[in-house]
């Protein structure tokens, strides 16, 4: 396929909207427990939505999966489940440093891990440090990280000027330490994605081999891998129920309610899946060093949600310094994704 990274870029944007905008649903249910409603918005991110956006764009998908031998699906799955712990605690940090801070500090994490990381075990680095292409995406992922850290500061510096009644006023949970702690572990984790992708770069070799378009390539990776995830979430939102006894949250609540919580936490879980949806047709663009889309879509997401954090006020109180520098890193993680995207004319 032709690279049109311009194009690419467009739909990664999309996605990190996307993913940046998945959380806010969440927020408008009433009367159930966070364990219960991030799993039924898991079910749609981890098996409805991939399953149905699939079979419409990739025929023969039962074929293609019966073709393959089953070592084939053994890393993808391993390295779903291994995300989903990640996915778990992502949930987590959003609720402990709001959406700004936390996607800042764990998408930063993820988008170091899941971008270099397999560059290195596959061997794309050295390709990458020896052509014009390469040194430009380095240099994008520099520029990234480097936007990342700007946007993290401007949020530490937020928290150390509000008292904690203002904290909590927009993120009921706020807790610095604890919050960081878990964006640390989720970010390690959560990078675990672009090694599923990776990993099942046999499989979507094999879709594009059958004539499918290759901007669809990835959905039958996406399934393997999320199956994976929602193992982990499943096992361990049923075990946090039980002990805590939200179970009876399914049904519980009058059917108004319940209506309304069930179709939230389905919108919820339906965004977070179209952000690798469409990350997955715009990378099919992105060119000869496409795996370095994932910063991309790191470093987008974080510049939404960094302005649905705007949105929700949970900037409110800080100073011209704090403003400063949110500014100043915002500009330099979208100038990141513009020079990454160059690398694809080269």
């Amino acid at each position: 396929m032709e690279a049109n990274p311009f194009l690419g870029l467009l739909l990664i944007a999309f996605g990190s909207l996307s993913a940046a905008s998945f959380y806010v649903p969440f927020g408008k249910v009433k009367n159930m427990a966070w364990e219960v409603y991030w799993l039924i918005g898991g079910f749609f991110s981890w098996i409805a939505v991939p399953i149905i956006a699939t079979l419409i764009t990739v025929p023969g998908l039962f074929g293609l999966y019966g073709s393959m031998p089953v070592k084939v699906f053994l890393w993808p799955f391993i390295f779903g489940v291994l995300y989903g712990f990640g996915g778990l605690t992502f949930g987590l940090s959003m609720r402990y440093l709001g959406l700004s801070l936390g996607y800042a500090i764990t998408l930063g994490i993820i988008a170091v891990f899941g971008t270099l990381i397999p560059a290195i075990v596959n061997g794309k680095i050295v390709e990458m440090v020896g052509s014009t292409g390469g040194l430009i995406t380095l240099a994008g992922i520099a520029v990234t990280v480097v936007g990342i850290s700007l946007t993290g500061r401007a949020g530490i510096l937020k928290d150390k000027l509000l008292p904690d009644d203002r904290k909590t006023e927009s993120i009921k949970e706020f807790d610095l330490k604890k919050g960081l702690l878990v964006a640390l572990f989720s970010g390690v984790l959560s990078a675990c994605f672009a090694f599923g992708i990776e990993a099942g770069r046999p499989i979507s070799d094999k879709v594009v081999s059958m004539g499918v378009n290759p901007l669809w390539r990835q959905g039958p990776v996406y399934i393997i891998i999320l199956l994976g995830t929602f193992l982990t979430n499943i096992v361990w939102c049923l075990i946090l129920a039980y002990k805590n006894k939200s179970l009876k949250d399914y049904f519980k609540s009058s059917p108004s309610i319940l209506i309304r919580n069930y179709l939230f936490s389905a919108l919820a879980g339906s965004l977070w899946y179209f952000q690798f949806f469409l990350y997955g047709m715009g990378e099919s663009k992105m060119g000869r060093f496409s795996f370095a889309s994932w910063s991309i879509l790191m470093a987008l997401s974080i510049v939404f949600s960094t302005l649905w954090g705007l949105y929700r006020k949970e900037w409110k109180g800080s100073d011209k310094k704090v403003s400063t520098i949110l500014i100043i890193g915002l500009t330099v993680l979208i100038l990141s994704t513009f020079i990454i995207g160059m690398a694809g004319l080269y």
